[in-house]
Protein backbone atom coordinates (compact mmCIF):
# COMPACT_ATOMS: atom_id res chain seq x y z
CA UNK A 1 0.00 0.00 0.00
CA UNK A 2 1.31 3.49 -0.94
CA UNK A 3 1.89 5.55 2.51
CA UNK A 4 2.33 9.28 2.17
CA UNK A 5 5.10 10.81 4.28
CA UNK A 6 6.38 14.21 5.39
CA UNK A 7 10.05 14.86 6.45
CA UNK A 8 11.06 18.43 8.27
CA UNK A 9 14.68 18.44 7.90
CA UNK A 10 16.30 21.62 10.17
CA UNK A 11 19.48 22.46 11.67
CA UNK A 12 20.44 20.98 14.88
CA UNK A 13 19.19 24.12 17.17
CA UNK A 14 23.28 24.28 18.40
CA UNK A 15 24.03 24.62 14.95
CA UNK A 16 24.27 28.97 13.56
CA UNK A 17 21.17 29.37 10.63
CA UNK A 18 23.19 31.89 8.72
CA UNK A 19 20.34 31.61 6.36
CA UNK A 20 17.79 32.25 9.35
CA UNK A 21 19.93 34.83 10.37
CA UNK A 22 19.94 36.42 7.12
CA UNK A 23 16.13 36.77 6.90
CA UNK A 24 15.01 37.42 10.07
CA UNK A 25 17.08 40.63 9.71
CA UNK A 26 15.36 41.18 6.46
CA UNK A 27 12.33 40.49 7.59
CA UNK A 28 12.81 42.87 10.74
CA UNK A 29 14.04 46.07 8.15
CA UNK A 30 10.81 45.79 6.64
CA UNK A 31 9.05 46.09 10.05
CA UNK A 32 8.27 42.78 10.85
CA UNK A 33 9.88 43.32 14.06
CA UNK A 34 7.98 40.48 15.94
CA UNK A 35 9.92 37.52 13.76
CA UNK A 36 12.60 35.95 16.15
CA UNK A 37 14.47 32.56 15.96
CA UNK A 38 14.14 32.28 12.35
CA UNK A 39 15.35 28.79 10.82
CA UNK A 40 15.48 27.52 7.66
CA UNK A 41 15.14 23.70 6.83
CA UNK A 42 13.65 21.54 4.64
CA UNK A 43 10.35 19.76 3.47
CA UNK A 44 10.49 16.46 1.59
CA UNK A 45 6.98 14.99 0.28
CA UNK A 46 7.09 11.58 -1.18
CA UNK A 47 4.99 8.40 -1.38
CA UNK A 48 6.57 5.05 -0.04
CA UNK A 49 5.50 1.48 -0.69
CA UNK A 50 4.89 -0.34 2.52
CA UNK A 51 2.44 -3.03 4.52
CA UNK A 52 1.83 -0.67 7.50
CA UNK A 53 2.12 3.04 8.41
CA UNK A 54 4.54 1.93 10.74
CA UNK A 55 6.80 0.86 8.20
CA UNK A 56 6.54 3.56 5.80
CA UNK A 57 7.84 5.00 8.48
CA UNK A 58 10.69 3.37 9.34
CA UNK A 59 11.38 2.92 6.08
CA UNK A 60 11.59 7.13 5.77
CA UNK A 61 13.82 7.58 8.86
CA UNK A 62 16.28 4.99 7.16
CA UNK A 63 16.51 7.42 3.98
CA UNK A 64 16.97 10.73 6.30
CA UNK A 65 19.67 8.79 7.88
CA UNK A 66 21.27 7.54 4.53
CA UNK A 67 20.78 10.27 2.63
CA UNK A 68 18.44 13.34 3.11
CA UNK A 69 19.73 14.77 6.29
CA UNK A 70 23.24 15.07 7.09
CA UNK A 71 23.05 13.60 11.31
CA UNK A 72 26.02 15.86 11.86
CA UNK A 73 24.59 19.19 12.14
CA UNK A 74 20.88 18.03 10.50
CA UNK A 75 17.94 16.59 12.68
CA UNK A 76 14.51 14.96 11.10
CA UNK A 77 11.23 14.75 11.70
CA UNK A 78 8.79 12.19 9.77
CA UNK A 79 5.45 12.19 9.76
CA UNK A 80 3.21 9.01 8.04
CA UNK A 81 -0.17 11.32 6.47
CA UNK A 82 -3.93 10.46 4.90
CA UNK A 83 -4.09 11.91 1.85
CA UNK A 84 -6.54 14.49 2.74
CA UNK A 85 -3.78 16.06 4.82
CA UNK A 86 -1.02 15.95 2.04
CA UNK A 87 0.59 19.64 2.08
Amino acid sequence: MLYHVQIEITLKPTVMDAQGTTIERALHKLGHTSAANVRIGKFVTMELDAADPAEAQAAAEELCRELLANPIIEQFAVQVVDKEQVV
